[in-house]
């Protein structure tokens, strides 16, 4: 039997909250963005009205006003969102306890076990959707399919407010016209290099011959050319059970830049500390240890190495 998985995302998550909490926001457009001097000048989140005047996600503020001038601007609360997200998943929980979280304002569902609760696919997920919006007037798109990775393209076809199903019958109609960078794990160097051998779209991807796939990018090609196919039986993990502890790790933006090797060293060994605190209290050690740096102009750089 097929599974019927929901991928719920929280529309505009950040700015949603906001206007929650401050109800006057909501007839304004407004964004969540950091402090200019404190080196945080990017926007993190806008509401629709926000969006509708070509307002982005991380760009600069200054190009945001200069779009929108009457843009209003709020600071982040992040143990307000970290809140909200913990309700929203509560919520989740009291029609499946399969439930797993992808980042603050996304979450996977299985639901093929209570569908003779609760309905079909799409009865459930706009079931959901009123629920969330009555208690917490937060609004969500869902994408309703046979795996995770087709739930959360469905998630991000309609925005917002809207339930969209992806089946066996419909899925090569609705998604393979879509850009390749649109299926999960493709990020911008997988996006470049698929582009260098002419493959930009989701259909393109999975009409190409696997084992060439996975001669281009290692075991990552076969598993996206699996996943345009719709082929993915990765579970979805249960609100209650033990989660695999993959990586530890801490950052910070300091309000200027570090220099010289004694300022950087004294910079990032709070952030070692902490991060070597926390392995030693869940009892694990590392093999690999990556550091990541973003300079003024948002340009990240990373490097890793593995310990013998």
């Amino acid at each position: 039997m097929d599974r019927t998985i929901l991928h719920c995302d929280l529309n505009a998550f950040y700015a949603s909250v906001e206007c929650v909490i401050n109800p006057h926001l909501k007839g304004v457009p407004m964004a969540v963005a950091g402090n200019p001097k404190h080196r945080h000048g990017i926007i993190l989140a806008k509401n629709q009205l926000a969006k509708e005047a070509g307002v982005k996600t991380a760009e600069t503020i200054w190009q945001a006003e200069r779009k929108c001038p009457g843009l209003i601007l709020v600071p982040p609360r992040h143990d307000e969102y970290a809140k909200y997200s913990r309700l929203v998943n509560a919520i989740y929980q009291e029609f499946t306890d399969l439930v797993e979280p992808f980042g603050i304002d996304e979450s996977w569902l299985d639901v093929t076990g209570v569908l003779h609760l609760f309905g079909d696919g799409r009865t459930m997920a706009d079931r959901i959707r009123q629920t969330v919006r009555e208690r917490l007037d937060l609004t969500l798109s869902v994408g309703v399919s046979f795996n995770k990775i087709f739930a959360k393209l469905g998630s991000d076809y309609k925005k917002p407010d809207a339930t969209t199903v992806i089946t066996k019958d419909n899925y090569k109609e609705m998604l393979w016209p879509l850009p390749v960078s649109r299926l999960l794990f493709v990020g911008k160097v997988t996006q470049k290099t698929l582009s260098g051998i002419g493959i930009t779209t989701i259909g393109q991807l999975a009409a190409l011959d696997k084992e060439s796939l996975i001669t281009l990018l290692g075991k990552t090609g076969g598993m996206l050319h699996d996943y345009a196919n719709g082929i993915d039986d990765s579970p979805v993990l249960s609100a209650y059970a033990d989660q695999e502890l993959k990586s530890v790790g801490n950052g910070t933006t300091f309000d200027h830049d570090l220099t010289g090797y004694q300022e950087i060293l004294s910079g990032i060994m709070p952030l070692c500390d902490e991060v070597a605190a926390r392995m030693r209290s869940y009892g694990v050690k590392c093999q690999v240890i990556s550091v990541q740096i973003k300079d003024p102009r948002f340009k990240s750089i990373s490097r890793q190495k593995t310990l013998p």
